[in-house]
């Protein structure tokens, strides 16, 4: 199908190597722009310049490295070919949250397709508050390596609206996350399973929320040609749905700690059997039934999971969005993500973004239980210093190869750009500062760049046997 063969590994790049593949030294390039200083973005997030030798060597290691990326909720492709070109594309899923946060009162500003200088007039006033958080250093790292904008404002934004238009051409994916980011593939989380036409690229999870909640009943089952009527009917549903995607999977995920706690109690058929049928007619279910059926679900979707050799990988910590985040609730998911570790040992589990601000105890469950797994995907733009610091005390606390460092949590691509390059600072600052404190040996921070940027999740994801797999997807439409 013209897919990329990700099993062989691709050539090491420099920065500067990706920016001439995409076009952006030296002239107009493929997007359209001149004028991109070759060090790319190094007002921001840069560590501060040093003598050559060993922090050279890391600093260009931990950049030549390719990244896997274990989480993201990117669209196909065509979707955004097609879908809207506004420069505040950028800000809707998270950067959005911070302008609200402080003081912005109309979200929708993100929105619409009007004058690409009135947004940015509605949060001007909020810029500065906002600018320097993760989310704002992700964008302005973004806009400066992809289109050569050094500030937002009045005078740029007809440049930088004209430059992202130009981007989004066929085959851009594959170029600003290859080519320029350096991410060896995405693990895409989008609803139960996107039959995507890139699968050698955008890797997919299985989601079950829906199954766990019984939802979405008749685009899930009519995908694997049942009728469901009952619990048991359910259960073949979700039995066939697994037999039909999980060789392609790279995981089954869950972000129901968006609604509830992930403490999941061992619950029968039978004492589950009356809250799915009540569901099925539409019927209102009291909490108690809800739990029970979730939480019954829940073990058979983590059933199948093992039965299919797939991690599971949990939403634990910090909320998306704005004003409604309950921290007590949030402030509990390690001790139940300690009690799952206890109760099903042969489910390798995977607690997502740190479990912010919670990452201490996640970092304790990691070095107690085998099959507990961390990733710090999100976290590195939730909070940038943060969750250095606790790169730095998960690699002296807990075994190193069962923590994933990247995962972009993206809608739009572009954002990825941004977060890849402040991952990557934040990995190299912590193995450089561990080195300078005495912690490690400059062999043995060398020797952690490859199985934190991708080798721990080659391992844990089966990503060789997966890339195997996408090459002859039903679905590969890929030219």
């Amino acid at each position: 199908m013209g897919d990329y063969d990700m099993s062989k590994q691709p050539p090491q790049r420099t920065r500067r190597d990706a920016l001439k593949t995409m076009g952006l030294l030296g002239g107009a390039g493929a997007i359209g722009l001149a004028g991109v200083p070759a060090a790319g973005n190094d007002s921001i997030q840069e560590p501060p310049a040093k003598p050559s030798g060993f922090y050279a060597e890391l600093k260009a290691l931990v950049d030549q490295t390719p990244l896997v990326d274990s989480h993201e909720h990117l669209p196909d492709e065509a979707e955004r070919l097609h879908g809207s070109k506004r420069w505040t594309q950028m800000f809707q899923q998270y950067f959005g949250s911070d302008f609200i946060a402080a003081g912005l009162e109309d979200g929708s500003v993100f929105g619409g397709n009007d004058d690409p200088l009135v947004p940015w007039e509605r949060i001007k006033p909020y810029w500065n508050a906002v600018k320097n958080t993760g989310y704002g250093q992700e964008y302005r790292i973004a806009i400066h390596e992809l289109y050569g904008i050094e500030e937002l404002n009045e005078s740029t934004i007809p440049k930088l609206q004209e430059a992202y238009e130009k981007t989004i051409t066929k085959g851009f994916y594959r170029r600003l996350l290859q080519e320029h980011a350096g991410i060896e593939s995405c693990q895409v989380d989008r609803g139960p399973y996107s039959e995507t036409r890139q699968p050698g690229l955008l890797l997919q999870d299985i989601n079950i929320v829906a199954m766990q909640s019984v939802r979405e009943v008749q685009g899930i089952s009519g995908r694997v040609g049942t009728t469901v009527n009952d619990l048991s009917d359910w259960h073949e549903t979700i039995r066939l749905f697994f037999k039909k995607y999980a060789p392609f999977a790279t995981a089954v995920k869950s972000q129901i700690a968006y609604e509830r706690g992930i403490d999941f109690e061992r619950v029968s058929p039978e004492a589950a059997e009356e809250p799915c049928k009540k569901r099925l007619e539409n019927q209102e279910l009291s909490a108690n039934e809800q739990k029970r059926l979730q939480d019954h679900l829940f073990w058979f979707c983590v059933q199948q999971a093992n039965e299919h050799s797939l991690p599971v990988k949990l939403h634990t910590g910090y909320y998306a969005g704005a004003n409604y985040m309950p921290i007590e609730r949030v402030s509990k998911n390690p001790a139940q993500a300690a009690e799952l570790c206890r109760m099903s040992p042969e489910t390798r589990w995977m607690f997502m973004h740190t479990c912010y601000p919670y990452g201490r105890e996640m970092i304790a469950i990691a070095k107690h239980f085998t099959n507990a797994h961390l990733q710090s995907c999100w976290a590195w733009i939730i909070d940038p210093v943060g969750t250095k610091n606790f790169l730095k005390q998960y690699i002296v606390a807990a075994p190193a190869n069962k923590i994933h460092v990247f995962g972009g949590d993206h809608w739009t691509v572009e954002n990825v750009v941004g977060h890849a390059r402040i991952a990557r600072n934040g990995v190299f600052a912590s193995l450089y500062e561990l080195v300078d404190e005495g912690y490690l040996s400059q062999k043995d921070a060398l020797e952690l760049v490859e199985p934190l940027l991708r080798g721990n999740a080659r391992r844990i994801f089966q990503l060789e046997k997966k890339y195997e797999m996408a090459k002859n997807v039903p679905w590969n439409t890929e030219e």
